[in-house]
């Protein structure tokens, strides 16, 4: 799983989209790598991270959120609502059962 951010998932203000969706994966139990892309409005088209965000989105904007099977969550609010329909499974506690025939 590989979440596209601008510069980071920092707070720079009450909200910042890339903090929000890192957030809620976070609360949902994923560790995504993060994928610092640069840029910002106009000069995008410059930053080869936000190219390849247009390759997988159609647009250059972030956070974009990269699944492992391939398919692409594109925007914070998109994201978050990804995250809270799809919490990280918790691991099943292993059966203990006693030895046949003890």
């Amino acid at each position: 799983m590989h979440l596209y951010v601008c510069y980071g998932t920092f707070r720079i203000h009450d909200s910042h989209p890339c903090r929000e969706a890192h957030q809620a994966l976070t609360d949902a139990g994923y560790q995504p790598k993060v994928v610092r892309t640069g840029g910002c409005y106009g000069s995008d088209p410059l930053w080869p991270g936000r190219r390849k965000v247009k390759r997988l989105t159609g647009n250059y904007k972030v956070p974009t959120l990269r699944l492992d099977d391939g398919r692409i969550v594109d925007g914070s609010e998109n994201i978050v609502a990804w995250a809270a329909e799809n919490p990280m499974p918790q691991s099943a506690s292993p059966i203990e059962s006693a030895p046949q025939g003890a």
